[in-house]
């Protein structure tokens, strides 16, 4: 495969994945999407992504046998972005807390980034005075990160 960025996208049973995949490639990003239970089998075969995209998806970490990252994408050193389902499996799998039982659905806006902003653009939007303000996903919200 060509020497170029590149982008695991990590399903977890979104219905939006394949938005955020688009999404990507409209920014000239290569990326492939691949299930939750392959994505470690993706890592061991050589793909090296300069970040990964872990999706959302209906599941709960609270759920008995719920999906879960690959641990390799933790340890791969590469950036790693999570979205609803994808951020609260990768706070519960990092030593961070997860609640659950509040409304399900999206929390309230957390800023408003330009259109057109980067990445770091986007960030600035949603940071308040020393902390990250997140939005709670599918009736779960991290309640602390990891110590």
């Amino acid at each position: 495969m060509a020497d170029h960025d590149r982008i695991l996208i990590v399903d977890f049973g979104s219905q939006v994945t394949q938005l955020i995949a688009r999404r990507v490639r409209e920014a000239g990003v290569y990326c492939e999407i691949h299930p939750f239970n392959k994505a470690g089998d993706v890592l061991a075969a050589g793909y090296a992504p300069k970040g990964v995209i872990l999706s959302g998806g209906p599941e709960s970490v609270h759920e008995e046998g719920s999906p879960r990252a690959p641990q390799a994408i933790f340890e791969s050193g590469v950036p790693v972005l999570g979205i609803c389902y994808g951020q609260m499996t990768m706070a519960a799998q990092l030593g961070g807390a997860v609640e659950g039982g509040h409304a399900a659905g999206g929390g309230e806006p957390v800023g408003e980034a330009e259109e057109g902003a980067d990445v770091a653009g986007v960030l600035h939007a949603v940071e308040g005075e020393g902390e990250t303000a997140v939005e709670r996903a599918g009736g779960e919200r991290r309640a602390r990160e990891r110590t």
